[in-house]
């Protein structure tokens, strides 16, 4: 009897910590597509109020790590144009911790770049889910590669010496 109950206890309680973490991923995906939708509605205030304040977004370009506060500037030109982006979730990839209290995922996209690879760590925050760092890459088609090395040689050439001579200084 103990063999078949403990078994059935534990079935279910599986089956519970699959439903709490379907719910908990649905919860977590809402905010990522609020998010999303905001900036292609041109919603400054909402786009930001779904970051955490110590938030970083990373963009495509090597130069783009932001800090909130720096993202907020440079990107407020783009939203009071009237569309700031727009970013569609075509793939999302959801992960948390053990206390699912931390939640980071990965995502194709469909952007006026192609298609893009968002990758993200979002944070509970009084009791709602904030992004916290971000990620967005251009996908390339691993046959297109060299095409691309060769496109930005010259910039990322100079770029690297910029870096080098700022990662390397000696104070």
């Amino acid at each position: 009897l103990f063999l078949i109950f403990g078994c059935t206890y534990s079935v279910s309680t599986d089956k519970k910590e699959v439903q709490d973490k379907r719910q908990l991923f649905k919860s977590a995906e809402a905010t990522i597509d609020t998010w999303h939708a905001a900036a292609s509605e041109a919603d400054f205030d909402t786009y930001f109020s779904l970051m955490t304040t110590e938030a970083v977004f990373i963009g495509t370009e090597a130069t783009e790590n932001w800090q909130k506060e720096d993202f907020k500037s440079y990107a407020k030109p783009y939203f009071d144009k009237g569309k700031a982006w727009s970013f569609t979730a075509l793939e999302r990839n959801m992960y948390t911790n053990e206390t699912q209290t931390i939640v980071w995922f990965d995502e194709l996209l469909d952007t006026q770049m192609g298609i893009c690879r968002g990758s993200g760590v979002m944070e509970m925050e009084d009791n709602s889910w904030k992004i916290k760092h971000y990620v967005l890459s251009i996908a390339i088609p691993n046959e297109n590669t060299k095409e691309v090395i060769l496109l930005k040689k010259n910039w990322d050439s100079i770029h690297m010496l910029k870096l080098k001579e700022k990662f390397y200084a000696v104070e």
